[in-house]
């Protein structure tokens, strides 16, 4: 059962790969490194989740730590702070993209490799 969220994150992972690979439009490209990013999001998940395990929030009155099972916290942290870091990352990727459209007329990654000057 829990098997299907590593595959489905291994499924976008390796889509965002190949679109990746097949685009040449810049802002395509951006968009597929978001999808392979969203796949480690739903992978660190995964990987943190147990089954019938709590949300890690120990001032509730029947949680007792050590003795009540919780979900992993720090891959949650983990995931929240990746996401952070990512927007920021595509955020600004966007933003060196739109400089590369002005400087060289064009999104084709090809074609600004060729326009070298």
């Amino acid at each position: 059962m829990f098997v299907i969220n590593y595959v489905a994150a291994i499924l976008l992972f390796l889509i965002g790969l190949y679109g990746l690979i097949r685009q040449r439009n810049a802002v395509r490209m951006i968009l597929n490194l978001g999808l392979m990013e969203s796949a480690t999001y739903l992978f660190l998940v995964a990987v943190g989740y147990r089954a019938g395990a709590t949300a890690p929030i120990f001032y509730e009155a029947d949680i007792i730590p050590g003795e009540t099972p919780a979900v992993d916290p720090i891959v949650q942290a983990l995931t929240l702070t990746s996401i952070v870091i990512g927007v920021v990352t595509l955020a600004l990727a966007l933003a060196l993209v739109i400089q590369l459209a002005r400087h060289y007329r064009t999104l084709d990654a090809g074609q600004m490799r060729e326009l070298r000057g």
